[in-house]
């Protein structure tokens, strides 16, 4: 750690950050996430990278369409069982800015951390890659799948893969890449790195999906041929070659053999590690097990660190998370995309019985002002399974209509405002859950809702104070 003076723009630049966090706390009843990085970064340029490596446990970046939240978090479970201190942008803010805050609440106001040899651990946002790489100089990044997702924000997913390419010419040569071998696109990036890699795979213990979705990748980056499948288990996922060259899916250093829908989760099968339990469900979660383990093994924790860090996970907030609504209980559900979305109406259709959905549906920056990937979303399979449904949100009328299209019920109720949708969910009787789906920043506003309300989760065990706590 460094023994010189600190800057004084650094400095000004950690008293407004940490003015900002007070303010924030004793206003809204919860900690900022992004505004401290915010005012920290436009006063000094340099403070994710100053802060940053004064942490002696150097950093590790994930990033990815899907799963980056749940895969940080249970990471991070892993390396507090491991005994070791990491410095966490925990609640998803995912932009430097969020990077920014969680460094800045690490450390004293002179910038020295509290604990200098944590980690860095840090969920990163796909076109945020570059940026974070060159601030923080990671140990090993995770890129968990590369999905249509906001295209107009990002383009297409050739203009995302092209920043990840772009990240890696700024990586140390000595960085492991933690790769998702059943994603042909993340797959590819191997094709620019000679350094280190450790591939993951979930595609042995997945069968072929019936309704897998749109795939959004078809022409290998190699020679232009197209993709085939072995097995294809959601979107393009699965084991899969190519038509016109040798490239394969790569055999994986961490892979399951067998995945279990369990009571309380998920029993993973994990050569090396035996079997698994993670208490949270979905099988799309299996492969964010899967992720932290392989960068918990190109970070040598240990085999009881890993299985102690899967135990004690929690879902993060909208992740699957369960909170109490009056009578009912509301499972909260993030989907910003086909792939998100299919994977989450498989979690409702492996369920028996009758189903219960809302539906809310946001245009907003944040969600990406084209909505129209909602009719690539296969509402249908649960036509026939969905006793009552609603639709909310910005575009509540574009949700209710697709649902109409699906063959699903009429929608209960159909209101933009969360308030009076919430009102509508705390109104139905039931023991299941409704599941709730929601895009970005439909769910920030829900839970808003649900904070002023003083609303109960049961996967954190609190009440909801803000939106992301």
């Amino acid at each position: 750690m460094t023994s010189t003076p600190p800057r004084p723009r650094l400095l000004l630049a950690l008293r407004a950050a940490k003015a900002a966090a007070f303010l924030s706390a004793r206003l809204r009843g919860g900690g900022a996430t992004a505004l401290p990085g915010l005012l920290a970064e436009r006063i000094d340029p340099a403070f994710v990278a100053t802060l940053a490596g004064r942490l002696e446990g150097g950093a590790v970046l994930i990033t990815g369409t899907n799963g980056k939240t749940t895969t940080a978090r249970l990471l991070a479970e892993m390396v507090a069982a491991a005994g070791l201190a990491a410095v966490h942008n925990r609640e998803g803010s995912n932009l430097t800015r969020g990077i920014a805050s969680a460094l800045a609440a690490a450390s004293d106001w002179r910038g020295r951390p509290r604990d200098p040899g944590a980690l860095a651990l840090m969920e990163t946002d796909e076109a945020t890659l570059p940026a974070a790489v060159r601030a923080l100089r990671p140990r090993a990044v995770a890129f968990t799948n590369l999905f249509r997702d906001q295209l107009d924000r990002y383009g297409e997913v050739d203009t995302v893969a092209a920043r990840w390419r772009e990240s890696l010419a700024l990586l140390p040569p000595t960085a492991t890449l933690v790769l998702n071998a059943d994603d042909p696109s993340v797959a590819e990036l191997a094709l620019d790195w000679s350094g280190p890699v450790h591939w993951y795979s979930l595609a042995g213990a997945r069968a072929n999906a019936s309704s897998p979705g749109p795939a959004d990748a078809r022409w290998c980056r190699a020679c232009g041929g197209g993709y085939r499948y072995e097995t294809r288990y959601a979107a393009h996922l699965g084991r899969w070659s190519c038509s016109g060259c040798d490239r394969t899916s790569p055999e994986p250093d961490t892979a399951a053999g067998a995945v279990e829908s369990v009571p309380d989760g998920l029993r993973l099968t994990v050569p090396g590690l035996g079997d698994l339990d993670l208490p949270l469900g979905g099988l799309y979660n299996a492969g964010n097990a899967l992720a932290a383990i392989a960068l918990a093994r190109a970070l040598d924790l240990s085999e009881a660190a890993i299985r102690d860090g899967l135990a004690a996970a929690r879902p993060a907030f909208g992740r699957g998370e369960l909170v109490a609504l009056g009578d009912s209980r509301l499972r909260l559900l993030l989907c910003k995309n086909p792939a998100g979305a299919s994977e989450a109406l498989r979690l409702v259709e492996d369920e028996p019985g009758p189903a219960e959905v809302a539906f809310v549906l946001n245009d907003r920056y944040a969600d990406g002002r084209d909505v129209s990937w909602i009719w690539d979303v296969d509402f249908e399979r649960l036509a026939g399974r969905v006793e009552r449904c609603w639709a909310g949100g910005v575009r509540a009328q574009d949700a209710a209509l697709r649902l109409r299209y699906a063959g699903w019920p009429e929608p209960l109720a159909a209101d933009p405002r969360p308030a009076p949708f919430l009102e509508a969910l705390a109104q139905r009787s039931g023991d299941r859950p409704v599941t709730v789906l929601l895009t970005y920043t439909a769910l920030l506003d829900l839970r808003a809702e649900l904070a002023r309300r003083s609303v109960f989760s049961e996967s954190s065990g609190t009440r909801i104070r803000t939106a992301t706590t």
